[in-house]
Formats: structure tokens, C-alpha cells, sequence
């Protein structure tokens, strides 16, 4: 059972062993992110954001951004919390940040990621593209989702 408060906290170092764990469970079947890969985003500056429930982490959500653009690098939230709002929350976390620079945000999700495309549209992107054969080796498709630039 899951109970108490979600709280946001910017991510730390100690944090990527179960970042890593929380990926090898959510995208069997595809190349999930290392830990090394989690350390070097961090390390770069980028903009990560962990959900923590209990002490515990149960999501995380980066983003790498310029002056120009953003990139929505991750979101991710463990099984028994979906549907719950925390990716929501992690995702307008990200959107004040984008919003803060004034830049247009972009991402990739899986075409058939229902729920994730629904909360993208819901936030203001549209549909840009498709990459083929984006995600590894499984081979899914991704579509590509863009939303400009707000004013705040």
C-alpha cells in the first residue's frame, strides 16, 4: 500500500542506483538508461527533479535546456504510483523551469504510450513527427512532441 505525501527534491548522486533499478523495471525489452548515464546528466547540470513518497524515490523526470530550446530527457514513475499524478507533477515541475527561460520545450515518446501522450497533449504539445524504429532494440516507434514557448 503507498500512502503519504509525494514531495519534489532535485535529484542527487545517491539517488541513480534506484533510478537504474527503476529503469531496468519500466523498459524491458529496451536499452535502459546506466547509471554512468544518470551520474554524467547530473554532472552536465541538467535540470532532474526525483518524487519522493515516504523517504522513498518513485519517480524522476530531467531536462536538459539553452538558451533556445529544452529537451524533455525522462519521466519516470514506478508501477504501483501511475495513474496517481506524480508524473503529472514531475512534468509541470519541468514546464515552470521551461517556462522560466522562455524557451520551446520537445521529446520523444513511444506511439504507443497512451497515458504519456494524453498528459503531453494536455500540457501543449502537438505531434511534430515520427522517428522509426527510435527505441532500442525492440525497435518501437517514437513520436516527436513539441510545445513553443510560453510567456510567463
Amino acid at each position: 500500500m503507498t500512502t503519504g505525501t509525494v514531495t519534489l527534491a532535485p535529484l542527487q548522486h545517491a539517488d541513480v542506483p534506484k533510478c537504474h533499478e527503476i529503469e531496468l523495471a519500466l523498459f524491458p525489452g529496451e536499452d535502459p538508461w546506466s547509471e554512468n548515464a544518470f551520474h554524467s546528466e547530473l554532472d552536465n547540470g541538467n535540470y532532474y527533479m526525483g518524487a519522493y513518497a515516504d523517504g522513498e524515490l518513485i519517480g524522476y523526470a530531467g531536462l536538459a535546456a539553452s538558451e533556445f530550446e529544452a529537451s524533455v530527457h525522462t519521466i519516470a514513475v514506478i508501477r504501483h504510483w501511475q495513474g496517481r499524478g506524480v508524473g503529472k507533477t514531475l512534468l509541470r515541475d519541468l514546464l515552470a523551469r521551461v517556462d522560466e527561460i522562455g524557451v520551446p520545450v520537445y521529446l520523444e515518446v513511444r506511439t504507443d504510450n497512451e497515458p504519456a501522450i494524453a498528459l503531453y497533449l494536455a500540457h501543449g504539445f502537438e505531434h511534430l513527427g515520427l522517428r522509426r524504429r527510435y527505441y532500442q532494440p525492440s525497435g518501437a516507434d517514437a513520436y516527436t512532441m513539441g510545445r513553443p514557448a510560453q510567456s510567463v
